[in-house]
């Protein structure tokens, strides 16, 4: 999806996937005998437990743009890490123009982020986080960045192994 190495895929089969419409974007090809329209569409797709994907679609209609953009999030569907309705550190990514920081919050907090970063991290299962989204506002680019964020983020037990420390020491010091 995004070339990333501490990528966890998941597969589709038994998750119960909500999905959700980023954008849907109409293209035009002048032909000599006239317009021919055409659609895109961006959806994002996921259980609310920390399993999100992304996919691309295109079709001559909306709704088999939005169809073949289902099937293509299923099959780029990865695992992300979510501790108490939260992320486990800050971070922030880049793709294109769009630059994405995403920050823990506390619990009551809620999902403060912009429409696009907000179908992300809610299709993911996170309920509180903070987040600022600079740069492009295109959809596309910034579903990736958000991604790309999220998929930075590295699980506790994973710092706690490198360091060759306890859990307990990875949150207390």
């Amino acid at each position: 999806m995004l070339g990333l190495d501490n990528i966890e895929k998941v597969k589709p089969g038994g998750l119960e996937l909500k999905d959700r419409l980023v954008a849907v974007n109409r293209v035009t090809k002048v032909t000599k005998g006239g317009r021919a329209f055409g659609f895109s569409a961006i959806v994002v797709v996921g259980d609310e437990d920390g399993t999100v994907g992304y996919g691309l679609g295109k079709s001559k209609e909306v709704a088999s743009a939005i169809a073949k953009a289902v099937e293509d999030a299923k099959k780029n569907l990865v695992k992300v890490p979510v501790i108490n309705h939260t992320i486990p550190h800050q971070t922030s990514a880049r793709y294109g123009g769009a630059d994405i920081f995403l920050r823990p919050a506390t619990h009551g907090t809620g999902v403060i982020a912009g429409g696009t970063v907000r179908m992300v991290v809610e299709a993911a299962g996170i309920k509180d986080i903070l987040s600022k989204s600079k740069g492009s506002s295109n959809p596309h680019n910034v579903v990736k960045a958000t991604f790309k964020a999220l998929l930075d983020i590295r699980r506790p037990e994973e710092i706690a192994k490198l360091r060759g420390v306890t859990l307990n020491k990875v949150f207390n010091g």
